[in-house]
């Protein structure tokens, strides 16, 4: 019995050593662990966790500005065309924004967040399109007035060049958004996701600053004027979600007494 007891001993000794000389491998003498490629989590996902907050509060400024345009447009007789449907497009951009930003907490949602990017600026893209076609309405719309009601045809007329001027903007925040999840699929790093993200920031402020140019135009339409508001917010958001990935946006430390009154804000 006591031999076989050394026996099996041995053998426990043996196979522990190989175990260890498996999962091992020396170099300079320095031990390191051989981790399988399929166990690792994506360090990229990790890091984009810090734009899960912002980029939420951006989608949904988005969807609520698409809904808004939507209500505007009744008021210049064009509901349910072209600039309704750029208006759906936007509210639907920003429900797949923050789709891709709840999903950002997930480190195994790599594929996922790529694809809510990506439409989210197909949906941009298809909007800056029915733009276009808003502008031919409008000119239609404009072309057929009858002379009974001079104020809606004045407004048509003063807000065709400003939507026209809309399709760029539109366009561009679409397209920096495809990038963005582009970014991910190519596995660049997270820098190269929140340079696209600040890059959309600036093209939905500018969209925005259009928009208010056309309540302005149309005495101050309240859901123009709010539309472009959320918008201006979206953009503000989205730039921190940029800025947050980019490192712009480093926490700073308290300086002085500052920590007693619950640190910087």
């Amino acid at each position: 019995m006591k031999n076989i007891s050394l026996t099996l001993t041995a053998l426990s000794i043996s196979y522990a050593s190989s175990f260890v000389q498996c999962a091992f491998q020396r170099n300079g003498g320095i031990p390191q662990l051989r981790i399988s490629s399929l166990s690792r989590t994506s360090p990229l996902m990790a890091s984009l966790k810090p734009a899960a907050v912002p980029l939420m509060d951006a989608g949904k400024a988005l969807a609520r500005s698409g809904e808004l345009l939507i209500d505007f447009t009744s008021s210049i007789d064009q509901y349910g065309g072209g600039m309704s449907s750029a208006g759906a497009s936007m509210r639907n951009s920003g429900d797949y924004v923050a789709q891709a930003a709840a999903s950002m907490r997930f480190k195994t949602a790599a594929e996922l967040v790529s694809s809510e990017l990506r439409e989210a600026g197909d949906c941009l893209v298809e909007g800056s399109m029915k733009l276009q076609l808003a502008i031919e309405e409008l000119q239609v719309s404009i072309q057929s007035e009858n002379g009974d009601d001079t104020s809606k045809q004045e407004k048509m007329k003063a807000i065709l060049p400003v939507v026209g001027k809309s399709i760029g903007p539109m366009k561009a925040c679409g397209e920096s958004l495809e990038r963005a999840g582009a970014a991910i699929v190519r596995r660049l790093t997270a820098a190269d996701v929140g340079e696209n993200l600040e890059r959309s920031a600036e093209n939905m402020l500018t969209l925005a600053t259009l928009i208010e140019e056309i309540s302005n135009l149309c005495n101050d339409d309240e859901n123009a004027l709010l539309s472009s508001q959320r918008l201006t917010f979206g953009s503000m958001k989205m730039k921190e979600a940029g800025n947050n990935l980019t490192g712009k946006n480093q926490n700073q430390k308290p300086k002085g007494k500052a920590w007693l009154k619950g640190g910087l804000q």
